[in-house]
Formats: C-alpha cells, structure tokens, sequence
C-alpha cells in the first residue's frame, strides 16, 4: 500500500504542477494575444509587462503598460501605465454590460505629439479602424471607484520645440466614485484641470475637452 500512497502523491503534485503551468501559460498567452490585437488596430508597437487575469474572481491587472508612437511622430512612448487594475461584475458582464466596481490606473506618462503636418497622435489614433469586436456591443454600467493615479503629461510639437509644454499633476490615489456618464468623467478631467490650475492641456479658461484634447494647439 505504500507504493500506492507514494504514485497517488506523485499524481498530485504532477497535477499541481500543470495547474500552476496553465495558469501562467494562460496569462502569457492573453498577453501576447492583446500585444497582437493593439498592434494590428492601433498600428503603434507595444509591451505588456504582466497581464494576469483572475479564473475564480473577476480581476484583470495589467503592469508596464507601454504603447509607442509610430515614426510619424517620433517613436517615443506614448502612454506609460505603471499599473491597471480592474474589478468587474461578472453577472453584468454576461448581459453584455459592463459594471466596473473597482478600476486603480496609475499613468506614469502620456506623451501628445504634434507632428509636422499639424496633426497629432491623438487625431491618427482616433482614425484607427474599429476592431471586429465593437466596443459599443457592450453597455458600459459605470465604474463605482476610481483610483486615479497620474504623473506627468507632455505635449511636444516636432515642429517648433519651443512650442513644448509639460504638465506634472503628480496626482496620487485620488478617489472618484459614481463614474457612470460621459459627464462624470468629464468632471474628472475637470478636476485634474483644476488641479494644474486651469493650465492642463494648454487651455487657461474653460475645462478640456476631447475635441480640445484631440485637436490641441501648442501654441496657446
């Protein structure tokens, strides 16, 4: 009977192995799978540090987040998120709905470049083809808290350097709760506004807009 004890531990401990091998050959394959997908729709390089999804709890994070301007406009970083870290509902989401109940971003740096031709990544961006899997299929339900973290924001004109500007918030952990209309999180975009004391995004008089954001002129 000893002989039997000792292969049924053995089976065990193989079993335990291979579970642990499919949980991060699981999170390694999503992660090369979502490399893949923002490259083909975004046509801008990136690299994910850590992409973990849960199997028993509805959490995804995602650490090191890099996405890279194209030549156009000097192939710098364009976004550098340290951490996203993301609680669903998973009974919304099977309806199609998505209900955020917890989302913590700690964006590092963004990058908004003006190339020479007047146009920005933001605008290039935005003109990307829609991926297969539209987004607006599913119902966005709201997020219930938002830990918003933001470090430093640069707005570079390849054109006229003199025309850069630089935007340090240094915001950390800040909490927002009930974003659920396009006009909360406008409001949180007001609020970091505030915060740089009406200078964010180059504007000295009215809170930003995506339009502001997306057609920004370096020189105001």
């Amino acid at each position: 009977m000893k002989w039997l004890f000792k292969w049924i531990f053995r089976l065990v401990l193989l079993a335990a192995v291979l579970i642990v091998a499919l949980v991060l050959a699981k999170d390694a394959i999503i992660r090369g799978t979502v490399e893949r997908q923002i490259r083909a729709q975004a046509g801008m390089d990136v690299k994910i540090g850590k992409f973990s999804v849960g199997l028993l709890s509805p959490v995804v994070t995602i650490e090191n987040f890099k996405l890279y301007n194209t030549t156009e406009f000097g192939g710098a970083p364009f976004l550098d998120i340290r951490e996203l870290h993301l609680e669903y509902d998973r009974a919304a989401l099977a309806g199609r709905k998505l209900h955020v109940t917890l989302l913590r971003l700690d964006l590092a740096e963004l990058n908004v470049v003006k190339n020479d031709t007047g146009r920005t990544n933001l605008v290039t961006l935005q003109s990307q083809p829609q991926p297969a899997a539209r987004v607006d299929e599913i119902q966005f339900a709201g997020i219930d808290v938002l830990n918003l973290s933001v470090g430093k924001v640069h707005f570079l004109d390849l054109k006229d350097q003199r025309l850069n500007r630089e935007f340090r918030p240094n915001m950390q952990n800040q909490i927002f709760k009930n974003v659920r209309t396009s006009g909360d999180f406008f409001g949180v975009l007001a609020f970091i506004w505030m915060r740089s004391g009406g200078g964010f995004m180059g504007l000295t008089a009215n809170p930003p807009t995506l339009a502001a954001i997306s057609d920004f002129d370096f020189g105001r």
